[in-house]
């Protein structure tokens, strides 16, 4: 069977004899030569690169193969041999395999002779099965009348007379052709349930009574509750013939009056995408340690200097081969090589202001003073954050009561598998409930990660308490959006929603307030007008804030009141610069959302001059995929004008206007008639920025984009790629218009973070930008410009738990110098950006699990560990085992290897039976730490001596 849609059968095609020099289906368990297929790729215009970055490329790594196709999907062939042992999908921007697939489908990314359309080459005894003749024939004439080059298409006529010429039979499932036959079929569609979900479960039930149903649910969690709802006392349990399955079927029919197939999803009415697990992307730790080539860095112990790069040299201080660097550079043009093993103490510079530091100087003292004095300032500031959380502990709040059996029929009737983020951060927000202290939490997470589904949850734990709840959003659109998602998931429960904005005539806002305050509305949703004073709440109990950021001044000093007499749950996708501030340094109850739909795409971003040929082709292509197109033009005195601009460039598509002057009426007309499919290009201000939800929406222009802030453009880009589809964003710069340095470097980390979950880079570059000083006033910035945001925040970490513990708690980080190292040879990953990164995450690794995550990610993304890599891997072992028993630093002096440590007795258990012979020396000193001092049986085999204290320290390595 190929389904098929009329686009694609009118497009011409490569002869079937064509069809093996441009197309490869490769299988699992196929015998399948590397070699061979390599030079297939590069004869059909892939380029062989160090890793995959974009389409039509590819990668090798002993028997792992990565190919990024010519369609752009991303997989990986794992061979043995020249057998192909697994084909994976990989996640394009860690590199980590996902979803294990059977084949994969390669096709040349040259150009191809094309002969006939794809009826033209079908066996004769097929046949055409044509669904709905007369709109496929309205489909395709508007579909030829776009494409731009039409010699590549075949008329739907000349189509229709080859299915006729060449096929076994043509079938109209919508009525017969003039001189055809009418054929009638015992399948009919299945019958509407009603929306309310006991009322449709019952009518489920009593079909199930008389004809064998086969109920399709999309994953086993949802198969699981079933099962539950045919259990005593359930509404299923007399569903007699009711067969459930884990499937997927798009729309339910009956067969005769026996069988019926009942996809769930008709029955619950919820027509949502699949959900499913992908890599998780950077936290906000790793996005801050990341720094390329030429930036400006901090080590911790030499001060601001710049990161040339990764240099192989020989090893020094007893390391027995090469060994690699980073190589950085101070003032006066000094360099300092700093082992890969230690680049945790270099980090990314992040100062108070705009522009480039001073270079310290190598050696000089004034990096130190200027520690010194940092650490001065933060410990004043550390006191007054204990004092504020002290006071936030204590404060009089409310504490909901924990869940109860309502509560759990709601969550079961979620339709797909919670993500872990998601569970975790419902954990979190209930927990925070429930403590009689006020919560203030902000869950983080890109467009579509499930933030909308959280605060569902907590607003039907504060309703069904008897509380209200105040949902606040930055737009009108937003608002519609939500309200009409809270009525939908809470349809089945006894709960009013409303929602109060600008559309809302005078007399139906003065209704809504007059109930509100009489508790007669249990939630509430509405832009800045519900934090007007005459808006009241009978019993507050929760606000939830959706993108605090977009709100002024003004209205956050209301937000303060609410915060003082209710929880507050907010939500963001690009947490502002004093919100990512808190969440680093851990003060402000954060839960982040990193796992998006299993079926969503990056948006491919692009900068580009504005130019006519550019956007009419964007349109064009976007159309003849039957999408719709977004272009935002920010300026409403001349908007009408662009519009006018885009009509005449594509004539065939139905341009329509939006902005925020527009009269209400007027705006949700137009607004709907975009959501339901009447209009093909929607020219609007930043109103879509939030709150429009539309799949087939996959193309956005954005005007003079250099007048944007970062976060603005994160949420425009939104708007698309919400399903499936691959989606564009096209960036557009003025011809003549000069633009400034800040907003170019805007522009580029908009184009550069342009993966799922990115919001926490562009929350990041936007601090970089902007700079840290305005964060905690202009005292503290001057500290913060001497040693760089990241070490400050370490600084006032460190001075917290020192005052919270009521001692100096100074950070163990072993020295491990023995002469034995490791590093990630250049054939193993190319990329030097990539094998920076991988030495960051392996030294900041502080327990073991992560070391073995780590060895997991290099197997998959970059195949089996070479030596020197299974050395790095040891090393890190050993140090990590090392700082958790106690040990500071462990050195070689002449034949021995000496540790020093305050559990001597604890060392000398874990020490029992190695080779070699163990001696404390001296007494402790002031800090406690004593000197043991290992002499191994056999001191010149390095190996023999880390295997030594690797079996006695660590135990089993993660490479086993």
């Amino acid at each position: 069977v190929l389904v098929a849609s009329i686009a694609s059968v009118m497009q011409m095609t490569p002869p079937p004899s064509a069809v093996g020099e441009v197309v490869r289906r490769l299988q699992v368990g196929e015998e399948c030569s590397l070699n061979e297929l390599q030079q297939w790729l590069v004869e059909s215009g892939y380029e062989r690169k160090e890793s995959i970055e974009e389409s039509a490329q590819f990668a090798t790594r002993g028997g792992v193969l990565d190919i990024a196709t010519a369609a752009g999907e991303f997989v990986r062939l794992d061979f043995f041999g020249d057998t192909i042992e697994t084909i994976n999908e990989v996640d394009p921007v860690s590199l980590g395999s996902d979803l294990a697939l059977d084949e994969i489908v390669v096709a040349s990314s040259n150009s191809v002779h094309v002969e006939g359309t794809v009826v033209d080459h079908l066996p004769k005894t097929w046949c055409a099965i044509l669904d709905d003749v007369s709109e496929i024939a309205q489909q395709a004439k508007s579909y030829f009348d776009r494409v731009f080059d039409a010699t590549k298409l075949s008329h739907i006529d000349d189509t229709q007379a080859s299915m006729v010429a060449k096929l076994s039979a043509v079938i109209a499932l919508s009525g017969p052709p003039a001189d055809g036959v009418d054929i009638a079929l015992p399948v009919q569609p299945l019958p509407l349930f009603s929306t309310a979900v006991p009322e449709a479960l019952q009518e489920l039930a009593d079909m199930a009574k008389t004809r064998h149903v086969l109920l399709a649910c999309r994953t086993s969690g949802e198969v699981e509750r079933m099962h539950e709802l045919m259990c005593a006392g359930q509404p299923l349990e007399s569903a007699t013939y009711l067969h459930i399955e884990e499937q997927f079927v798009y729309r339910g029919f009956l067969i005769s009056d026996d069988i019926a197939v009942v996809p769930s999803h008709e029955v619950f009415h919820r027509y949502e995408i699949r959900r499913g697990v992908r890599s998780k992307q950077k936290t906000m730790r790793q996005a801050i340690a990341h720094y390329d080539v030429n930036d400006i860095v901090v080590h911790r112990d030499h001060g601001i200097a710049r990161y040339l790069g990764l240099k192989l040299l020989d090893g020094q201080a007893g390391i027995r081969g090469e060994v690699e660097y980073l190589t950085l550079e101070f003032a006066s043009n000094r360099l300092l090589h700093v082992p890969a093993t230690y680049s945790h103490l270099v980090q990314r510079y992040v100062g108070a202001f705009k522009g480039k530091p001073e270079l310290s100087a190598l050696g000089g003292t004034k990096w130190s003073n200027q520690k010194t004095k940092a650490k001065g300032a933060v410990a004043d500031l550390a006191s007054e954050m204990i004092r504020v959380q002290a006071v936030r502990e204590h404060a009089p709040g409310i504490a909901f009561p924990q869940d109860t059996q309502w509560m759990r029929e709601f969550e079961s009737s979620f339709p797909w598998d919670e993500t872990e983020d998601q569970n975790n951060a419902i954990s979190a927000m209930k927990k925070d409930m429930e403590s009689p202290r006020p919560m203030d939490r902000l869950i983080c997470g890109d467009v579509g990660f499930g933030k909308t589904e959280i605060a569902i949850r907590g607003a039907f734990k504060a309703v069904e308490s008897g509380r209200q709840v105040a949902i606040l959003v930055p737009t009108t659109v937003l608002a519609v959006q939500h309200e009409r998602t809270f009525k939908k998931r809470l349809a089945d429960f006894p709960f009013v929603v409303e929602s109060m904005t600008r559309f809302h005539t005078p007399a139906e806002q003065k209704e809504i307030l007059e109930r509100t305050v009489k508790g007669e509305v249990d939630i509430l949703i509405g832009t800045h007008r519900i934090l007007s004073k005459d808006v009241h709440f009978d019993r507050l109990g929760l606000v939830v804030i959706d993108e605090e950021q977009r709100f002024g001044v003004e209205h956050k000093q209301r937000l303060l009141a609410f915060r003082a007499k209710a929880d507050v749950l907010t939500l963001t996708a690009t947490p502002i610069p004093r919100t990512l501030h808190m969440a680093l340094l851990g003060i402000r109850d954060i839960s982040s959302l990193q796992t998006a739909p299993i079926d969503r795409r990056a948006v491919v971003t692009e900068i580009k001059s504005w130019e006519k040929e550019l956007i009419r082709n964007g349109i064009r292509r976007e159309l003849a995929r039957e999408g719709q197109v977004f272009y935002v033009h920010n300026r409403v005195h001349d908007i009408e004008t662009v519009a006018d601009t885009i009509r005449k460039m594509v004539p065939e598509a139905k341009v329509i206007v939006g902005h925020g002057q527009m009269p209400p009426r007027m705006l949700q007309k137009v607004m709907s008639e975009f959501v339901r499919g009447e209009a093909d290009v929607f020219v609007s201000t930043t109103i879509i920025e939030s709150g429009i939800d539309i799949p087939s929406a996959n193309t956005m222009f954005i005007d003079d984009a250099d007048r944007f802030g970062l976060s603005d453009l994160h949420q425009l880009r939104g708007r698309v790629g919400r399903y499936k589809h691959r989606a564009y964003c096209t960036l557009l710069l003025p011809r003549k218009r000069f633009v400034n340095k800040i907003a170019r470097k805007r522009l580029q980390a908009i184009e550069q973070f342009s993966m799922l979950g990115a919001g926490f880079q562009i929350a990041l570059r936007d601090l970089e930008i902007r700079g840290a000083g305005n964060l905690l006033g202009a005292e503290q910035s001057g500290h913060i410009a001497a040693v760089g945001y990241e070490m400050y925040c370490q600084l006032l970490e460190k001075a917290v738990l020192e005052l919270k513990s009521g001692k100096k708690t100074p950070l163990l980080e072993t020295m491990i110098d023995i002469g034995i190292t490791g590093k990630i040879p250049e054939a193993y990953i190319a990329s030097q950006t990539r094998r920076l990164a991988m030495y960051r995450r392996f030294a900041d690794c502080e327990d073991q699990e992560s070391v073995v995550f780590i060895v997991n990610d290099l197997k998959s993304g970059y195949g089996e560990l070479p030596d020197s890599v299974c050395k790095l891997v040891q090393y890190h072992e050993l140090r990590v085992a090392s700082s958790q028993l106690g040990i500071l630093s462990m050195t070689i002096d002449e034949q021995d290897i000496v540790i020093r440590t305050k559990n001597s007795k604890g060392l000398s258990r874990q020490m029992q039976g190695a080779k070699g012979t163990l001696r404390p020396v001296g007494v402790p000193s002031a800090t406690g730490f004593v000197a043991v001092y290992y002499r191994p049986a056999k001191f010149g085999n390095t190996a023999e001596v880390l295997e030594q204290l690797h079996s006695k320290l660590v135990g089993s390595s993660s490479l086993h």
